[in-house]
Order: structure tokens, then C-alpha cells, then sequence
């Protein structure tokens, strides 16, 4: 008999990626999709899945403790996924309240109520029980040219958005310390694949080509991430969940350090192949310097290697190989983009105070 999972902000990137993940492959009995539809948001990430019996929407935030109660109590989870959460560090720059509401507030009412629901369970049904938090490598601040985060990495975080992460990452261990709630914690690095909102890095880049628009680069484009296919963030959540210790907590990396400027580059010559422009010798003449954003870490990396000694997790794609099926699906879904330029977002920078 598969699990039932409650999945908190579902429609978002990450989320609805996981449920097509863990539908697809089978290996959920039923998911309830708890989200309150921000921006972000999207229903059409899962319309795959509106006529499936396995998979329920529910419209609602996290915050709200009487609806989060009764989720609990209708629907008898196994497994809570946290991803709900404002995620970008731009925006948390032009308006932290959000961020500390949904982040920091959000958090604790889904521990309260966990805990509560947790302590009527018995038996098997408690045993089975998890709490998984989705967090960010964020949380670690800022690394110079070498070293990498591990799990007992301090946290040092610098945006409102990381402070806002890294509060919920304690209040989730601390509801596990203290009260014994079955929680487990990942933080992974930057993740990139379909389904991505429009202002992050990739599909702002892929997007821009296509419109030949200028490429906007902070600073000198020469900031680190550690890139993550989504797919294979989607597939160590669910290993983690399966096999991870509880109170543990894991970090989830792509094994892929690039400077922003090479990522721009690297998509600049993909499209150059896949889809030249007519006028343009190459996307790359697109690119544009920008004024750095206001405490911008300059890199981040992930060690990993808790998760593959331990669960047996690596990786399988790499950046070129991600990159290709990411551009590849921005290409063939352009009225899912499209749609959301006509609503809410039409590559606009953030973040400038």
C-alpha cells in the first residue's frame, strides 16, 4: 500500500515537479496539494493530473491553522513535504513581510498541527510517520573560492530570505528535540528544470533570447551556484524520506559549480544551435551587465557525500545534460510561459532597493 502525502505548495517549481515525480513512478498512494496559489503558483504545472483519483488541490495557506487541522483530519497523511515558501531572494529584498509570514509563521503552524495529528497516531501508523522540510543551501551565507557546505556547516545566512529559511529549518528541529516530532531536513543547492518561474536565472536567460531581449547579469556574472536538475532533487527527496534517519538532515547538490556568466554563455550557444535568430549573429550579443544586488553571496557549493555514503543518492544528470532537456522544454511549452508573461511577470528585474 503506497503513503499519503500532504504537499505543501505543490503548484509551485519544485513541488509540482515532486508530485509529477512521485506519481508518475508510483510511489504514492494519494497527494493532497496544499497551496495558496502566490505568484509563483501555478496550477497548470499539474494539469496532467486533474482527472487522476490519486492527486486532491486544496487552495490555502499554511498560516491558516484551522484548515491545516483539518487536512490532517480528513485526509490522515503519512508524510508532510514542506516546500511552501517565498523563494526569491529578490523579492525578499523589495518586501520581506511575506517572507517572515509564510517562511517563519507557515512553518510553525504546519508543526503544530503535525505535532498534534502525530501524537493521536499508533502503532504502524506512527512509525511511518515524517515531517520532511525542504530547505535551501542558502542558510550557509557566502563561501570564498574553496571549501564546500556540509550538514554542520554554521549558519550564516544573508538575505531576508535565507534568515526566513534558516528560522524554519530550527523550528523544525527543535519541534523534534523537544516534543519528538519525526522530522527531516534537506538543503539543496539551485535547482533548474521545467516548470520554472520566470524570474530565476535559467528560464529569465531562455526566455530573453527568445524575445532578444538583453540577458541581465549582476556584477561581473562571476558569482557560483551549484546546479541541481530538478528531477534529481525530486528523487533524493523522495530517498531521503524512504531511508533518511529522522532528525538528520541532508544536503542535496547537483556536483555542478558554474559561474553565472558561463551559464548565460552556455545557453547564448544552445539556442544559437537549436533556435538561431535571424537577425543576431549570436544571443550572446544580448548580454548586459547590471548593478550587483544588495548582499549577493558570492558562492555556494554542496557536499553531498552524507547522502550518497549513507542513501546511496548521486546525481544522474549533468549540466549539459540538464541544460539541453531544460531549454528543449522551454521551447515545446511556450503557451505554459506564455501564460504566465500575459498574467503577472514580464522579466522585470527585483531586488533593487
Amino acid at each position: 500500500m503506497g503513503k499519503i502525502f500532504i504537499v505543501t505548495g505543490g503548484s509551485g517549481f519544485i513541488g509540482s515537479n515532486f508530485i509529477h515525480f512521485m506519481l508518475n513512478e508510483g510511489y504514492a498512494e494519494k497527494i493532497i496539494n496544499l497551496d495558496k496559489l502566490t505568484y509563483a503558483g501555478n496550477p497548470n504545472n499539474l494539469s496532467d493530473f486533474q482527472q487522476d483519483e490519486r492527486y486532491v488541490f486544496v487552495q490555502g495557506d499554511i498560516c491558516n491553522q484551522n484548515l491545516v487541522k483539518e487536512l490532517f483530519l480528513i485526509q490522515r497523511p503519512n508524510v508532510i513535504v514542506n516546500f511552501a515558501a517565498e523563494s526569491h531572494v529578490d523579492r525578499s529584498i523589495d518586501g520581506p513581510g511575506d517572507f517572515i509570514k509564510t517562511n517563519i509563521s507557515g512553518t510553525f503552524t504546519l508543526l503544530q498541527e503535525s505535532l498534534r495529528y502525530f501524537q493521536t497516531l499508533e502503532n504502524e501508523n506512527k512509525e511511518l510517520f515524517r515531517f520532511h522540510h525542504v530547505s535551501t543551501d542558502e542558510v550557509f551565507g557566502s563561501l570564498n573560492e574553496k571549501g564546500f557546505f556540509t550538514e554542520e556547516t554554521p549558519y550564516n545566512p544573508s538575505s531576508p530570505y535565507s534568515a526566513s529559511k534558516a528560522a524554519s529549518d530550527h523550528l523544525v528541529r527543535a519541534w523534534q528535540r523537544t516534543f519528538g516530532l519525526p522530522i527531516i531536513i534537506s538543503n539543496c543547492s539551485n535547482n533548474y528544470g521545467p516548470y520554472q518561474f520566470p524570474e530565476k536565472l535559467i528560464p529569465l536567460m531562455i526566455l530573453n533570447c527568445l524575445a532578444e531581449k538583453s540577458l541581465p547579469v549582476y556584477g561581473t556574472g562571476e558569482n557560483i551556484r551549484d546546479w541541481l536538475y530538478v528531477d534529481d532533487h525530486c528523487e533524493a527527496i523522495h530517498t531521503i524520506i524512504e531511508n533518511g534517519k529522522i532528525g538528520e538532515t541532508y544536503n542535496v547538490g547537483g556536483n555542478n559549480e558554474i559561474m553565472n556568466i558561463d551559464i548565460v554563455n552556455v545557453i547564448c550557444n544552445l539556442l544559437d544551435e537549436i533556435n538561431p535568430s535571424t537577425h543576431l549573429k549570436s544571443y550572446t550579443e544580448l548580454i548586459t551587465f547590471v548593478t550587483d544586488r544588495p548582499g549577493h553571496d558570492f558562492r555556494y557549493a554542496i557536499d553531498s557525500s552524507k547522502l550518497k555514503n549513507e542513501l546511496n543518492w548521486v546525481p544522474k544528470e549533468t549540466f549539459e545534460t540538464g541544460i539541453k532537456k531544460t531549454i528543449k522544454w522551454y521551447l515545446e511549452n511556450q503557451s505554459w510561459w506564455k501564460d504566465i508573461q500575459n498574467k503577472n511577470y514580464q522579466q522585470e528585474r527585483l531586488g533593487v532597493l
